[in-house]
């Protein structure tokens, strides 16, 4: 049971874009890393594309369960983890992130944020701490 990325992106007005993400790429082949990475950056835009406003989703891409939690205010966050992962630990997981960062970066900051512009490390930080469920 492992987690592959957390991500933190912004549902605006016209497209949704990645804000800051953290991946964990190191089980798969060298050569295929970068191209598993943008896999997951794209299908995390994707779900977060065709999520509502204020909804929670747990979606089956290939062999990974992506959850998505879209919020109110337009703040979304996203886990894809393997299929045997917890979904309640996924979001509690982006509840949890998707809270600090809204009292890290201001609300302004979000439309026209992108990962080189936006201040926020604790991404890499909290999936290293849930990687591998339970933890040890």
């Amino acid at each position: 049971m492992r987690l592959y990325s957390l991500s933190v992106l912004y549902k605006g007005d016209p497209k949704v874009h990645l804000l800051k993400g953290a991946y964990d790429v190191s089980t798969f082949n060298f050569f295929q890393r970068s191209s598993v990475q943008e896999f997951m950056t794209f299908t995390s835009q994707l779900i977060v594309e065709r999520s509502e406003l204020g909804s929670r989703a747990s979606v089956k891409e290939q062999e990974y369960l992506c959850h998505v939690y879209v919020r109110n205010d337009g703040l979304a966050g996203v886990v894809i983890a393997d299929n045997e992962y917890p979904q309640r630990v996924c979001f509690t997981l982006l509840d949890k992130v998707l809270d600090e960062f809204s009292r890290q970066v201001g609300k302004i900051d979000w439309p026209s944020g992108s990962p080189a512009t936006i201040s926020y490390a604790a991404l890499d930080g909290y999936l290293s701490k849930y990687q591998v469920w339970p933890p040890r």
